[in-house]
Order: C-alpha cells, then structure tokens, then sequence
C-alpha cells in the first residue's frame, strides 16, 4: 500500500466516517419518532399510561402540541441530514477527488432513503404505540432544547403565512377528537369491520352535545293531552285507551299545562275510588278531580343539548319534559326514551301504535317514507347524507326546498334525490316516496 492510499485512509477517515454512521443513526431515530408520535393512537397511549407506562404519558403529554413536536423532530432531523451529508462530500472528495461529489451525493440519498428513512418508518407505523412510549422521554427532551429556536421559526411561518392571506390558530389541533372517531368508525365500516349497528351507536352518543332538544321532540301538534276540565268517567277512558304512561293535563286551552298525570298514579286513585259499594263508587268517581294526581310539569328550553337534558333527566329522576321556547310558549315534549332512541335506535314494545319502521324499502328502489321522520334518522336507517342544517324532518326538508307547502303528488328532484309527496294533512306533509337519482 503506497503513502497516498495511507494518507487516505488514516484515522481522520476513519473518524469522519464513524461520525456519518453515528449521525444517520440519529436521522433514522428522528424519522422514526416522528412517525410514531404522529401515527400513535392517544386512546392507545392513555389505556398504557393507565397502566403505570411513563413513557406513554410522556408521548401524551409530547402529542398535544403537534406543532411543535413536529417542528422540533423536523429540526433535529434536518441537521443531522445535512452535517452526515457535508461530511460525505469532504470524505468522498479527498478519496476520489471532483467525482467525490457526484459519488458522495448518489451513496447518502441511499443510505438515508433506507436506512434513516424507510427502515424506520416502517417500523415505528407498524408498532406506533410501542416506538411512541421507548422515544417520548429522549424527544421530550429535544423538544426542550430546540424550542426556542422552533418558537421563532413558528413565528417567522406565521408571519409569511399571514402576508399571503391565511390566517393560523395556534392552539388548534390537526384533527379534532371527534372527527378522528368519526373517521375510524366509517372506515371500519367500509372495510367490513365495524357494524353499522355498532357505528351508529357510537356516534350518536358523540352527537348528544351537539343537538338540542328542539331536533328531536315530539312537535306539539302530536301531543295526547288531557283536559282537565273533562268529566271524571271521560279522562279514565282516555287513559286506558291511550299508549303512552305519562300524559299532560290543560285548562281552557292546550298551551296552558297545568300538569303530568301518570296512569298508574291515576289508576292507583281510581281503583281506591271504586273500592266500595257501586253507588259509593259512582258518587266518588263524579268527585274525582285530575289536578289532585297530576304532577307539576317540567319545562325545558327548546335550546338545550340533548347531554345535558339527559343528565338533567337522571339527577331530576324524571323521563318526561315539555320544551318550550324562548317566549314561553309549549313546543312539543321530550322523553328519555326519545335521547336514548339517538343512541340505540327505535325503541318500540307492544303497546306502540308506530311499531312498524318509519321506512319502507319497495321493490322498485323507491323508499316510502313518514313525513314527521328526523332528517337523521333516515340517513342512520338508509346510509345516505340528506342535510339537516335547515330542517329536522324530512317534510320540512321538502317544504324549506320548495318554497312552498307542496300538494299531493307532486314532486321535486334536489340533493342527489327525487322526493314524491303521496300524502298530505292540512298544512303537514305526512308521506313521501324518496328514491336516489
């Protein structure tokens, strides 16, 4: 071996192309950290925290400013990137002189490419939570160190972001919890691993924070109510005809409630009343007076989310509330049965007089559909995504589209859908025929 390859390969060689290997080490911990913080699922990372894991409350902790953290990664990677580059062509230019650096760029885009790039990508995306927990301590601590210098390149991107127009929330997240859920849940569902059954559920009970009482009431144009007024023997009949447990009670007109009665608090009453001789039983029957068994009424404004009115229903240890809006007038009524059919569905038994779905599906693609039906209700029942921004039921959909109370038999195309009215009372439309274009 003659001087000139000695003077090569001496140990300032030797030294620099230890410092490259160490350094695309460093590249391939940065590249791989970032993939597994960002990919890690925070539930994941939480059920470990639980469980005494360090690391993972670490990552927690790390994840919540996203921005930073990946400000931080990308800077600790870009240094080491380019110092291991720089070093290469030095090196490779003393070895082979000006073709050095053609070779040396050609060697480190494929030392990076797979050993500082793909090889742990591929790792940490396949064992996200695992990686996420082993590197949050020694990122923590590298999020420390460059944060000052991350805090003015945050300010300087803000800044040309804002000459050209967009506009940046710092304490915004890059996807929202919510929609995160949402997203998994449907895809889980295209690919045939969530049920619909299952999605539909979870995602009703995300949405009870989002929509209010007013959505989901029974209008008052279908509220069985008792007046109190009506002759003792009449109210009885009314009671025991009637499907539902619990009914309001008016005076003079159906605005003014003055009460709830129960039927078995009723029943309790009469069976008392008739106890006795029939001429007794009559004589008090005649007596008997609606208010003494009715409770006082519970009034909800027609703005409330439907998870508070359901809390608000559990600490009051009541099932039933009458929604009135911002003048004090009675707007329908709610039930808990009505929050928890947002959860699981229909809830019917045999005294339900609706017990057939809301939806038929015919033989021609058409869908026979109950006009009073929430807008979301059809689209949980049939997958598709009418709009519910300007109407809650899909009779108000048609009117709000047509600019008009349609008459029988008419028909509009909007939305991707062609609506056909077959049934109509007074102002309401009560049946439609939908099919999808």
């Amino acid at each position: 071996m003659d001087s000139a390859t000695l003077s090569t390969f001496d140990s300032a060689f030797w030294m620099t192309s230890g410092a490259i290997i160490f350094l695309l080490i460093l590249s391939a911990f940065f590249s791989g950290s970032e993939t597994a913080l960002t990919a890690a699922s925070r539930g994941k990372l939480r059920a470990q925290a639980d469980k005494g894991s360090s690391g993972a409350v670490s990552a927690l902790t790390i994840t919540e400013d996203n921005e930073r953290l990946i400000g931080s990664v990308l800077l600790g990677n870009n240094l080491v990137n380019i110092l291991a580059t720089s070093l290469a062509t030095a090196l490779f230019t003393r070895a082979f002189g000006e073709s050095g650096v053609a070779l040396a760029t050609l060697v480190m885009t494929l030392l990076v490419l797979i050993f500082a790039e793909v090889l742990p990508k591929t790792y940490a995306i396949t064992n996200a939570e695992t990686a996420a927990a082993k590197v949050a301590p020694i990122i923590r601590l590298v999020i420390l160190v460059f944060s000052p210098v991350v805090a003015a390149v945050r300010w300087l991107v803000r800044g040309v972001l804002r000459v050209f127009g967009v506009k940046t929330d710092p304490d915004s997240h890059i996807l929202a919890v919510r929609e995160e859920i949402a997203g998994a849940l449907n895809l889980g569902h295209s690919e045939g691993v969530v049920e619909k059954e299952d999605r539909d559920r979870i995602l009703g009970a995300l949405d009870l924070g989002d929509r209010t009482v007013e959505e989901i009431m029974l209008h008052r144009s279908g509220i069985e109510m008792i007046d109190a007024d009506a002759e003792p023997h009449l109210i009885l009949e009314q009671c025991l005809e009637s499907s539902h447990t619990r009914l309001p009670v008016y005076r003079n007109e159906p605005e003014n409630i003055i009460g709830v009665v129960h039927a078995k608090d009723l029943l309790r009453v009469m069976y008392m009343l008739i106890a006795g001789r029939e001429t007794d039983a009559a004589m008090k029957l005649e007596a008997f007076k609606i208010t003494d068994v009715a409770m006082k009424p519970y009034f909800v404004p027609d703005t409330t989310s439907l998870d508070e009115q359901m809390r608000q229903f559990l600490r009051r240890r009541t099932h039933f509330a009458l929604v009135v809006d911002e003048y004090g007038s009675l707007k329908g009524l709610i039930t808990l049965e009505d929050i928890l059919e947002e959860i699981v569905g229909e809830i019917t038994d045999e005294f339900d007089p609706d017990a057939d779905h809301p939806v038929r599906h015919a033989d021609d693609g058409h869908f026979w559909v109950d006009g009073a039906m929430t807008i979301r209700d059809l689209n949980r029942a049939t997958d598709w995504a009418l709009p519910d921004d300007e109407a809650n039921t899909v009779a108000g959909l048609v009117i709000h589209e047509a600019q008009m109370i349609p008459s029988t038999g008419q028909v509009f195309s909007f939305h991707g859908f062609r609506f056909e009215v077959t049934g109509r009372e007074g102002n309401r439309v009560t049946r439609l025929k939908i099919r999808p274009l």
